[in-house]
């Protein structure tokens, strides 16, 4: 069987992000393959704790990405506030004598955004509302390519690593089965049983705390009592972020798009900054956030003039740090993004592009942006844990791919043994097949999730 095909059965996504079929990513051929280990979120720590304690897995999977797509050159990015990260890396790739390359990224966001990498370490530009393979590369994650790894050896996905953080007694990044309740998370990272539970059952509210699901700039708000799927661990939780409720990071993220459109309206003094520091522009894309704006203060209609807004890539660096004023240039583009797709217009690429000669003069030191974002407090420490952590009951989702749902081919009452497909998509759609996390019993099936209760010992 193929390096693919192992990938495919295996539900290889990606482990972050939208969680894209990663056999469908490396279905392609290619010049480069980039591993992103910028995890430029701040406060996660996954990718490069991996790639520290585990670079020869991540070094193999990585190497069967490069050789599925024919790459001539497989390049890591890492972070150069990561020296031991790289250290490790280079000594391993020495030892070994592996056809791989380190690149040295600065530490700034969005280092660890696709096309911001790709320029970064290959000099190209990928074409806006474009993909890296448009310019011969695909990109992968460390914790996708160490997942490739135990593909290749026939050991599907059922476990991940997540980072728990911020306001937590102790900070860490741990491994759970898939489907993991994230209420035993919280009480693993210390938080005592009640605190827990509300954490994991309840949507933020103006007491207490509320969870940022992922990094604290592209992440959500967890709100498990609205919707219940947000219980759950999912090969694509990377991060679960603690804060309390009257934080402003939580208060931007409650914001909703009436409120965001109306203060835009009242408090934009046109000063471009938003747009001088769009990562995206200083790439030479069409981004112009602080023209969706005022096209939104005048309540311009979404047609071939505000196309522009597609080409944002939600980084959220012009709400959360650029903007003087404190408004949502970012949710301007949200705003004409949605009525563009309800009218069925695309933007038209431009043909050319060209970096700003001003932009490493306009690049954001994640530093500033964790001080700007009031989170230097929670910026510790979370060290990694191999120990999995147990779960009595799990709820696998059917859909944190991007594509169509699994298809469960087990019943309620039915065992089922830890790394058994129990769903899967039908064939040639695009999605990736479902794994029973543990040994159990099937519990019972939604249109959602199949939950498996922990076989008794």
């Amino acid at each position: 069987m193929s390096t693919r095909d192992l990938v495919r059965s295996a539900g290889v996504i990606g482990a972050g992000g939208a969680g894209f079929p990663t056999h469908v990513k490396l279905n392609t051929d290619a010049e480069y393959v980039l591993l992103n280990g910028a995890e430029c979120e701040p406060l996660l720590r996954v990718d490069q704790q991996l790639m520290e304690t585990h670079p020869e897995a991540v070094l193999e999977g990585l190497l069967l990405a490069k050789e599925t797509v024919g790459a001539a050159h497989a390049i890591i990015g890492v972070k150069v506030s990561h020296p031991e990260v790289i250290q490790t890396l280079r000594e391993t790739i020495s030892r070994k004598q592996l056809p791989v390359t380190v690149g040295e990224l600065p530490d700034v966001y969005p280092a660890g955004d696709e096309q911001v990498l790709v320029y970064e370490l290959t000099g190209r530009i990928v074409p806006e509302t474009g993909l890296p393979s448009a310019v011969g590369c695909v990109v992968i994650n460390a914790e996708t390519a160490y997942n490739i790894s135990a593909a290749s050896k026939g050991t599907p996905v059922t476990e991940k690593y997540v980072t728990v953080g911020g306001d937590v007694p102790h900070p860490f990044t741990l491994c759970v089965p898939v489907g993991t309740p994230v209420e035993l998370l919280f009480e693993a990272a210390g938080c005592d049983p009640e605190t827990a539970h509300a954490l994991a059952t309840e949507d933020p509210g103006t007491d207490g705390s509320a969870v940022v699901n992922g990094g604290p700039m592209m992440g959500g708000l967890l709100k498990p009592g609205s919707d219940p799927a947000d219980r759950y661990v999912t090969k694509k939780t990377k991060g679960l972020l603690v804060l309390p409720a009257e934080h402003p990071l939580v208060q931007k993220k409650s914001k909703p798009m009436a409120a965001a459109k109306r203060f835009n309206r009242s408090a934009c003094e046109q000063c471009s900054m938003c747009t001088d520091l769009c990562p995206r522009h200083l790439l030479g894309h069409s981004t112009v956030p602080h023209k969706m704006v005022r096209a939104m203060a005048y309540d311009l209609p979404a047609d071939e003039n505000v196309t522009a807004a597609q080409t944002c890539c939600q980084c959220n660096l012009c709400d959360y740090f650029s903007c003087p004023a404190g408004i949502h240039p970012r949710m301007a583009n949200l705003y004409y993004m949605t009525k563009l797709r309800e009218e069925g217009i695309k933007h038209t690429p431009k043909a050319e592009f060209t970096a700003d000669p001003m932009r490493p003069c306009r690049q954001v030191p994640s530093g500033r942006l964790i001080a700007r974002l009031g989170l230097r407090k929670y910026n510790r420490p979370a060290p990694l844990t191999e120990e999995l952590l147990s779960a009595g009951t799990v709820a696998l989702s059917l859909q944190d791919h991007v594509g169509a749902p699994a298809i469960p081919s087990v019943s309620p009452g039915e065992a089922v043994k830890k790394g058994q497909c129990i769903a899967d998509v039908p064939e040639g759609s695009l999605g990736a097949p479902v794994h029973a996390s543990i040994d159990g019993v099937v519990e019972r099936v939604t249109d959602t999730h199949i939950f498996v209760r922990a076989e008794r010992r």
